[in-house]
């Protein structure tokens, strides 16, 4: 059973990933409206990884004789100027989400959760990943500049990291 601590700051996780997903969505239309569909298709697949995370957190809340809160989303943002400035974003957006599972950390280390602690524990690498795998893709974004996004947009989907995994939990 899951302490009151617990699950609310898991429920608080329950909407930033819903966010997470929400925010991917709207950057895949922008970059399909630009005409890159590779890059699109990149952040569809990280969208709906996304939503699997919160499936995740909502499965465990309810498992646990919690019960998860689903709550409205906030519009993300539609405009991204650049490519390279949407990968920022999205580099600045898994690191606050990696700040956002250190604090459930916390918060069960705290409460003396070690189930949960165990259990989340695939949240923790999941973020190693994450960040690893956008920072490849902004060092090459700086090696090709945005005279090359045709060969960029092309290769994007065999750059993706741990393609499958997020479906297969």
């Amino acid at each position: 059973m899951l302490s009151k601590k617990v699950e609310d700051i898991l429920n608080v996780q329950v909407d930033k990933e819903g966010y997470s997903s929400h925010l991917y969505l709207s950057m895949a239309v922008w970059a399909e409206t630009e005409g890159l569909g590779g890059i699109a298709d990149w952040l569809y697949a990280q969208a709906e990884e996304e939503r699997i995370h919160m499936l995740k957190l909502v499965r465990y809340i309810n498992e646990r004789d919690g019960k998860a809160k689903i709550i409205a989303v906030k519009e993300p943002p539609a405009e991204f100027g650049s490519v390279r400035e949407m990968f920022d974003k999205v580099m600045e957006h898994e690191q606050f989400i990696t700040g956002s599972i250190n604090e459930i950390v916390q918060v069960c280390i705290d409460e003396n959760d070690h189930t949960t602690h165990n259990w989340i524990q695939w949240f923790v690498t999941e973020q190693i990943e994450e960040e690893a795998s956008v920072k490849a893709l902004i060092d090459k974004l700086k090696l090709v500049g945005d005279h090359h996004m045709y060969m960029f947009d092309r290769d994007i989907m065999g750059m993706r990291g741990g393609e499958g995994e997020a479906a297969a939990e």
